[in-house]
């Protein structure tokens, strides 16, 4: 990629961050404390754990996606760079279900 080219993407990224103002942050901000909210609320709930823990872990995953998309802004940047990021996280969570089998024991939870 040539340097006018890679200038042409910058100034490109840099007029969409511009066009975004406090209150979309605050937004997002809001919908992560209310998720916060809900997940301590969850804690204090009599549920089975397999139930309580796929909730917990699908809010846990929306809320890693908000932070990486607008407080990180990668929902600003240039594809490459998404691709990169999306996949190593891809990649870090395969690895971790081949070297931590462990982590499928929460399938067997409250089974006796």
């Amino acid at each position: 990629m040539n340097d006018a080219t890679q200038l042409a993407l910058e100034q490109h990224a840099a007029e969409e961050q511009r066009h975004h103002g406090k209150g979309q942050f605050l937004w997002v901000w809001a919908a992560l404390l209310v998720m916060t909210g809900i997940e301590v609320y969850l804690a204090y709930q009599n549920m089975e754990p397999v139930r309580m823990l796929s909730i917990l872990m699908g809010l846990s995953l929306l809320k890693a996606g908000l932070i990486i998309a607008y407080f990180m802004h990668m929902k600003f940047e240039v594809s490459p760079m998404k691709w990169v990021t999306m996949s190593s996280l891809v990649f870090c969570l395969a690895m971790m279900l081949v070297f931590l089998p462990d982590a499928f024991r929460i399938l067997h939870l409250g089974v006796r």
